[in-house]
């Protein structure tokens, strides 16, 4: 892995962090949502394991999880992180037209909008795409198995935590949600 690579990598995580901390100090009031034990086992735990795998360091050498899935070449590493930053920069899109609407956790916002503009054109969850997205152009920079049992981990993570909420937006949103999920995709346009 190239050291400067990782280095804007890292950098352009950090800056997606902080807009992300940022962000979340204006949204709406939570008129339903999960317990907190059931968030913590279901998303921030797997949050904090990919964390914990993707983090460089030694720790994974000489481990299955270490071992390399792809030449450590200079352009594999840059295509990394064009795809990272790709990304990250479409979540961030998609949290700005989400507004006040946002939340970390499954909930239905007081006031709730349906929002279809956007990266809601093309997705229905362009936040966990784009998160994605990322995680595949880390994977790549690291080239280690440890981030593709990462990957798996937030893939699985999203896709519970997607499916929550569409059944919650359908039950608030009713047909008009029923209808946005059969011209919109979830999380690849046109695919799944």
């Amino acid at each position: 892995m190239q050291p400067s690579i990782t280095t804007l990598a890292a950098a352009a995580w950090l800056l997606f962090l902080f807009y992300w901390l940022w962000s979340a100090r204006r949204v709406k009031s939570s008129a339903r949502g999960e317990p907190v034990w059931s968030r913590f086992f279901k998303y921030w735990l797997p949050i904090i394991v990919n964390l914990v795998l993707m983090f460089p360091t030694s720790l994974y050498e000489g481990t299955l999880l270490g071992t390399r899935f792809i030449p450590d070449v200079l352009w594999l590493a840059a295509l990394g992180l064009l795809l990272a930053v790709a990304g990250l920069l479409f979540a961030c899109w998609a949290r700005a037209i989400l507004g006040s609407n946002w939340s970390a956790v499954v909930q239905v916002k007081q006031d709730h909008e349906l929002i279809e503009r956007g990266p809601y054109r093309y997705v229905r969850h362009p936040i966990y795409t784009g998160l994605l997205l990322a995680l595949v152009g880390t994977a790549l920079l690291l080239g280690e198995w440890r981030a593709v049992l990462g990957f798996v981990i937030m893939f699985v993570s999203f896709w519970r935590k997607l499916r929550l909420e569409e059944t919650w937006l359908s039950e608030y949103f009713g047909p008009a949600y029923g209808e946005y999920m059969q011209r919109v995709k979830a999380l690849i346009p046109g695919v799944l």
